[in-house]
């Protein structure tokens, strides 16, 4: 639960650099994005991980 607390967390953090490329066309804020999208589908990788992992423990 903590992994996505964490991943909730990280999005909301970017949302103000998503909307300065889309709306603005930063190009520096869409860098931006850009590496916290790669962290994101880490995370995300290691969430799934941990539910796997549950799902079959408890079976």
């Amino acid at each position: 639960m903590e992994k996505f607390a964490r991943l909730k967390e990280v999005v909301a953090a970017i949302e103000a650099d998503v909307k300065k490329f889309y709306d603005n066309g930063n190009g520096a804020a869409g860098t931006r994005v850009r590496k916290v999208m790669q962290d994101l589908k880490t995370l995300a990788q290691e969430i799934r991980i941990e539910v796997t992992e549950k799902k079959n423990s408890d079976n």
